[in-house]
């Protein structure tokens, strides 16, 4: 089923797991990360950047994704990521993405704060839901770098004020991690995500999941964590997988020989991380 944010974090908060939310970087992985779900009989939030969307066409991905949800038997949430342009958030919400982002960490507390707000007013107007962010994630997305000097890390009394006056379904938070992230791995501060679960009733979101320690992922879960993001990782194994197709075949033989074992590759580090997502070891709430 099509599902928004909020229902799918609900459902993953009374089972204490978190929802793999997948960034895809083209059309063709979506299938794939979609039955990867299907397959371990799990929900999943499907992702774009801006950049993706107007690439594609919002239209088209919602399309595919209410088709396959439907289909394949598996809840699904379509989910726009790291959008600072309002219009970008209508052209999502109007051709039926039934979550966003605004990213209004780059601003001043305040007006991260009354931005963030305008959009939750005009998205749940419509039905849809709505993440913000508080504190910066380090790295790149989609051209934006975030250096270690200007990270900040979110303060869990200002998470406390941000959620009461927003009214957002989802918080990401920055607790250590970055974006683009894969060659090594970041140490989250967990303690300090403690401290912020503990005065904040919200599922919490990890951004940069590709650079988190996967032995770490139980105690993120424990502690609030509800949904957790992946991109880079399914990019950097689509990629080398491709290098290695298109470097082989011949120039006349079809394309989807090339791109099945790319997409193939997706589908197993989606049911992989959903699998540890499940938090199975762990006690329900």
């Amino acid at each position: 089923m099509y599902k928004t944010l909020k229902e799918i974090t609900d459902a993953a908060d009374k089972l204490n797991m978190t929802v793999g939310a997948f960034n895809m970087h083209n059309l063709e992985m979506l299938p794939s990360m979609i039955r990867g779900a299907q397959e371990v009989g799990l929900p999943i939030v499907i992702q774009t950047s801006v950049a993706t969307a107007q690439y594609i066409g919002y239209d088209v991905i919602v399309a595919v994704c209410k088709q396959l949800a439907n289909n394949d038997l598996v809840d699904v949430a379509l989910h726009l990521d790291h959008a600072r342009d309002f219009d970008a958030i209508r052209a999502a919400i109007a051709a039926g993405y039934s979550s966003v982002m605004f990213d209004g960490s780059n601003l001043p507390f305040k007006e991260n704060i009354a931005k963030t707000k305008a959009v939750v007013d005009y998205a749940h107007a419509r039905g849809v839901s709505v993440e913000g962010e508080l504190g910066t994630i380090g790295g790149t997305e989609e051209g934006i770098s975030v250096s270690e000097d200007d990270k900040e890390y979110t303060r869990p009394n200002d998470a406390v004020r941000f959620l009461a006056e927003t009214g957002v379904d989802a918080l990401a938070v920055g607790i250590g991690t970055n974006h683009g992230q894969f060659k090594s791995k970041t140490n989250v501060k967990i303690p300090l995500l403690k401290e912020i679960h503990s005065l904040v009733d919200v599922p919490l979101v990890i951004h940069g999941g590709t650079g988190v320690k996967e032995e770490d992922y139980p105690e993120l879960i424990n502690n609030g964590i509800r949904k957790f993001n992946v991109g880079t990782e399914l990019l950097v194994g689509w990629t080398a997988v491709a290098k290695e197709t298109f470097g082989a075949t011949e120039v006349n033989k079809s394309l989807r020989y090339n791109i099945i074992p790319c997409n193939d590759k997706v589908k197993e580090i989606v049911k992989h991380k959903l699998s540890l997502f499940m938090n199975s070891d762990s006690p329900l709430k």
